[in-house]
C-alpha cells in the first residue's frame, strides 16, 4: 500500500481514537453496513473483519451476534486503539484484533465461516491489488461460508453524479487515496471463478436523500459534515426500502 495511503489511516486513528469518525463521519451509513452485515451472521460463526480499522463495526458485530470474531488492520496505530477498547470492554475473549495486509491474510485457508470488508478494498490503488484481497478472503473462508465486501463502487457514483448534474449541483468524487470498485470488474472475476453472488444495495434511498435531495431542500452551509437533519430522516426510509442503483455503497454477497 503507497505510504500516503497508510499515513492518512494512522492520522485517522490518532485523531478520532476510538470513534466511528476513525474510518468515516457518516455515522448512519455506517450503522446501514453493520445492519446489512448482520443479517449473514448465524450463532457459533467464526468471523473476519478484514480491514476493521478501530474496531468500532466489529464490536457492534460482537454485541450482535454470539461469535468468535478477529480483526485485522494495515494501521498499527488503529490496531492500537482497537485493543484499547477491547480492553474496555466485557467481550476480550471473544475478539481479537491484530495488525495485518488483506493481501497476505495470516490465517490459514478455511478457517472462518464468514468474511466481510467495509470500505477496506477502495484504499488499495490498483485492481490488482483489490484482486489480491478479494482472492484472500476468499482463501480463508470455508468451503460453504460466506464473504461479503461492501464497499464503494464507481458506477453508482457515475449515476448519483448524473442526478447531480441535471441540478447543476458539484460533482461528487473519490478521495485521493480511495478507488472505487468496478462492478464490471468484480462480476467478471466472480464468474469466471463460478462463484454465485448476490448484490445487496443496501443505501441507495439514503444516498438519494443524502447526497442529492438534501441539496435542493436545505440550506448545505448551514448544515456542516454530516449534520444535516435529513440525513435522518433518508435513514430511516432506507430501512424500509431501497433499490435503484444510487447507494455508492454496496455489498457483494459471495457463497464460496
Amino acid at each position: 500500500m503507497n505510504d500516503f495511503i497508510k499515513d492518512a489511516w494512522d492520522n485517522q486513528a490518532d485523531k478520532y481514537r476510538e470513534s466511528h469518525w476513525a474510518s468515516w463521519g457518516d455515522s448512519y451509513a455506517i450503522s446501514l453496513e453493520i445492519d446489512n452485515i448482520t443479517k449473514y451472521i448465524k450463532t457459533g460463526d467464526v468471523v473476519l473483519d478484514a480491514g476493521c480499522a478501530n474496531g468500532y463495526s466489529t464490536f457492534e458485530q460482537l454485541k450482535r451476534n454470539k461469535i468468535r470474531i478477529y480483526g485485522i488492520d494495515f494501521s498499527e496505530r488503529m490496531i492500537n486503539y482497537a485493543n484499547t477498547g477491547k480492553n474496555d470492554s466485557q467481550l476480550g475473549d471473544q475478539i481479537d484484533f491484530n495488525v495485518g495486509d488483506i493481501r497476505s491474510i495470516n490465517f490459514e485457508d478455511d478457517f472462518f465461516d464468514l468474511t466481510y470488508t467495509t470500505r477496506v478494498l477502495i484504499n488499495l490503488p490498483h485492481w490488482e491489488d483489490q484482486l489480491k484481497g478479494i482472492s484472500e478472503c476468499l482463501r480463508v473462508t470455508k468451503k460453504g461460508g460466506i464473504v461479503i465486501l461492501s464497499e464503494a463502487f464507481w458506477e453508482p457514483l457515475v449515476l448519483l453524479n448524473s442526478l447531480r448534474s441535471l441540478k447543476n449541483l458539484p460533482l461528487l468524487f473519490e478521495h485521493d487515496f480511495n478507488r472505487y470498485l468496478k462492478k464490471d470488474k468484480l462480476e467478471k472475476f466472480l464468474k469466471d471463478s463460478n462463484l454465485s453472488y448476490e448484490i445487496n444495495d443496501f443505501s441507495s434511498i439514503y444516498y438519494l436523500g443524502s447526497r442529492f435531495l438534501r441539496e435542493l431542500v436545505t440550506k448545505v452551509e448551514d448544515y456542516p459534515g454530516y449534520t444535516n437533519p435529513i440525513n435522518e430522516v433518508f435513514y430511516n426510509i432506507e430501512k424500509e426500502y431501497s433499490g435503484g442503483g444510487f447507494g455508492i455503497q454496496q455489498a457483494y454477497i459471495i457463497y464460496k
